[in-house]
């Protein structure tokens, strides 16, 4: 692999350590200890300013939009798009001791360290400031997002005069003037006195998509208060003396609630303190913890990214509101604009599935209150069906890339396969038969409706696969194989469901008795290409592109968007991520064993994981192969993948699909986890310097718990008993732990 580590933050099994003030990776810190609620998110930025920054605070579900090329004459390109905006700046702090202002480029300190702590999300930065006539002064700030009281968050800022009394002056303010970084513009207007707000309180407004956004400050503080109304903003400033050898504490607790289009501001909820938000995180997070972690014993490095990475899930996303879905960097930049891309439903949804379920059908049911969308989006395409968007807030379609937002179909084939998964899952027929079977039914007429045939059968053609290096290709290996897979399920679900149920499902979709029966015929004769040897060839010219060494492009030209023009990219056959491996990845039980190592030989070298959808798909079906140590480097990348910025873009905020990914290489690949059709298996192996992995899986109304060490796997269920095959080898496992002793656990 052409990539390598940024080792930076201090190694800790349950906390990110930043030791050192380094100016020039402030952007990367700021990604890395950003914290979120699924409602807000807030990058780690330095509350006082003074140091290059993305002041990036972020509501779910509040963007803007505008027009695009409006007066372009091309059928079918985006004429509108729309992106996640930054919104006001809740830890807006200036800090003055003897008329000296607080700014870490400019001043003078020592004993810098800052820890992020995943027991309970308490983000700390503590430092010794030398002032020029004050002397030295302790300085501790505390941030914290509530996990059970979505609205709020709260700050705590703890100042001691080390060498003589000290005259402070501390703003602590709401400031919605902040600028967004990708449009170079503030998108709030201030309407706080048509909402009548008292002092405390600001509401601002977007310009085009009417959303309000109702701010209330509280701040406690020693000295006496000033308080200021600005326009966009709120200043609270104090003034008093720091005693010699003395400690004062200041705080702050902001709530911020938000109405959209149409709707009235929620009612005004009760103010927490610092000290009852961190007790309520602790106790939330201690549940999460104790139902989800994931334990390593003897690589560090990996239990520190695993557990970020979990930490990030959760905070991410929760289910709270089902209009919300998981951006490609959730509430931590402006990169992708926030958007919801098809990972959500292929990198995500499994950790969901296997500890929120109700998190997991929030997600679903995002796609289905947007299926009229995707509706529209077809017809724009003269297609039938739906079209799901490859980038979207709101459900339609917001990349402005033509080639991307109409040659891809994985957004739709995903919502299918989400769709199956969850079902089988869960065993929510309800869901199924109902929002789940309107959606396949739109899907696969799209499907249909964008293929065609030729001598050799059905296929899709023009089309952009997974591996975005290549565009307007012919019979994408992956395409057409979800297409395929997405037909038959689709018929599948229509031939299960009683008269009365089909009734339904006519009444909703004018669904007729032929569809079904053309969809199967398409899928059977879906046009799969075979080269030598058991490898399915990528796309029709895929094996005569030119070969490009991708370990021999230098670690400075990345990422290579920065650095390689556009159409340099699809002159090769290198990959940005896989695509006939990734099909083998969804449906691993359709594949023999020589299939995936021919193609996997084949394809491994030519991908340079420009896409952080890479390294699990390869650490997942290395682990199946037994390319033991493989599948572990492609697991650190994965684990590790912003906290080591191998990408060198973790400055944009993080990416969610490979912190998704690295759970999905613990639970799948090393704890070789299946579940098909309703049926659950697992045959675990142990990576090389591992004493001991463990890990929870929710199942229905059950919770499977394994722990795997060097010589056997012990499980035991809480809950319903659960069947499943251990090795091949049906077992029942209940409350009582069954231990399986085989060779195949070492690795």
């Amino acid at each position: 692999m052409a990539k390598s580590a940024d080792r930076y933050f201090g190694l800790h099994e349950q906390k990110i350590i930043e030791e050192g003030f380094n100016p020039d990776y402030s952007l990367e810190s700021e990604s890395i200890f950003t914290l979120s609620n699924e409602h807000m998110g807030i990058r780690g930025y330095f509350e006082e300013g003074g140091v290059n920054s993305l002041r990036g605070s972020y509501l779910g579900g509040v963007y803007e939009a505008q027009p695009h090329r409006p007066e372009s004459n091309y059928r079918g390109f985006v004429d509108r798009t729309h992106y996640m905006i930054t919104t006001a700046d809740c830890l807006s702090t200036k800090l003055t001791v003897a008329g000296e202002e607080l700014n870490l480029t400019a001043c003078s300190f020592s004993n810098y360290y800052r820890e992020l702590d995943l027991s309970n999300g308490l983000l700390l930065r503590r430092f010794t400031w030398y002032t020029a006539r004050a002397g030295k002064i302790d300085v501790v700030l505390e941030r914290l997002i509530s996990m059970d009281r979505p609205d709020q968050l709260v700050q705590r800022i703890t100042l001691t005069a080390l060498d003589m009394d000290a005259t402070v002056m501390l703003n602590m303010g709401i400031d919605g003037n902040i600028v967004h970084q990708t449009t170079q513009r503030c998108q709030w207007n201030d309407v706080s006195n048509e909402h009548q707000a008292p002092d405390d309180t600001l509401v601002l407004r977007t310009a085009t998509t009417d959303m309000n956004v109702r701010y209330r400050l509280l701040t406690q503080c020693d000295g006496t208060l000033s308080p200021m109304r600005t326009h966009r903003g709120i200043d609270h400033t104090y003034s008093f003396t720091l005693k010699q050898n003395k400690t004062s504490i200041a705080s702050r607790t902001v709530s911020v609630q938000v109405a959209r289009s149409g709707e009235n501001l929620p009612e005004a909820q009760p103010f927490a303190d610092f000290a009852t938000v961190l007790d309520e995180n602790t106790r939330h997070w201690h549940a999460f913890w104790a139902q989800s972690d994931v334990e390593i014993q003897g690589d560090l490095q990996n239990q520190q990214g695993v557990r970020y990475c979990l930490f990030q899930l959760h905070s991410t996303y929760r289910g709270l509101d089902m209009r919300n879905n998981i951006g490609a960097k959730g509430l931590t930049g402006e990169s992708y604009n926030g958007h919801a891309f098809w990972d959500t439903e292929t990198y995500c949804l499994p950790f969901y599935l296997f500890s929120e379920p109700k998190a997991a059908k929030g997600l679903l049911m995002f796609r289905y209150y947007t299926l009229p969308e995707a509706m529209k989006r077809a017809a724009k395409l003269d297609l039938k069906g739906a079209c799901y968007p490859i980038a979207t807030l709101d459900g339609t379609e917001a990349c402005t890339l033509w080639q991307h937002s109409s040659l891809q179909m994985q957004p739709s084939t995903s919502v299918a396969y989400a769709i199956q998964t969850y079902a089988e899952l869960t065993d929510d027929q309800e869901f199924l038969k109902r929002e789940g079977a309107e959606m396949l039914v739109e899907i696969a007429r799209y499907l249909l409706s964008r293929g065609g045939w030729n001598e050799q059968g059905f296929g899709f053609y023009g089309v952009m696969g997974p591996d975005e290096f290549h565009m307007m290709v012919n019979n994408d290996f992956y395409t057409n194989y979800l297409g395929k897979k997405s037909m038959i399920y689709a018929a599948n679900v229509i031939d299960r469901l009683t008269p009365k149920e089909l009734e339904r499902l006519i009444e909703k979709s004018s669904l007729s008795a032929d569809e079904p029966i053309a969809w199967r015929k398409a899928a059977d004769q879906m046009i799969l290409l075979h080269g030598e040897n058991d490898v399915f060839e990528q796309h029709e010219g895929y094996f005569s592109l030119p070969h490009t060494d991708i370990q021999a492009i230098a670690r400075e030209e990345f990422p290579l968007y920065d650095h390689w023009s556009y159409d340099r990219i699809y002159r090769t056959d290198m990959l940005k991520q896989p695509a006939v491996l990734m099909a083998m990845f969804l449906y691993p039980d359709d594949f023999t064993d020589a299939q995936k190592e021919a193609n996997y030989a084949y394809y491994e070298p030519r991908c340079i994981h420009e896409s952080s959808l890479s390294p699990s798909v390869h650490a997942i079906i290395a682990s199946g192969l037994g390319r033991h140590e493989e599948a572990l480097d492609f697991f650190g990348f994965a684990t590790r993948l912003d906290l080591d910025n191998y990408n060198r873009n973790t400055r944009e905020g993080l990416h969610m699909s490979s912190v998704a990914a690295a759970w999905l290489t613990i639970v799948e690949g090393f704890g070789g986890v299946r579940f098909t059709g309703g049926n659950l298996s697992i045959a675990p192996w142990l990576p090389e310097g591992w004493t001991k992995l463990s890990f929870s899986l929710r199942i229905k109304d059950s919770i499977l718990r394994a722990k795997i060490n060097a010589t056997d796997v012990t499980l035991s269920c809480e809950g319903s008993p659960l069947r499943l095959a251990v090795y091949g080898k049906p077992l029942t496992i209940g409350e009582t732990p069954v231990s399986c002793i085989t060779e195949r656990m070492l690795a």
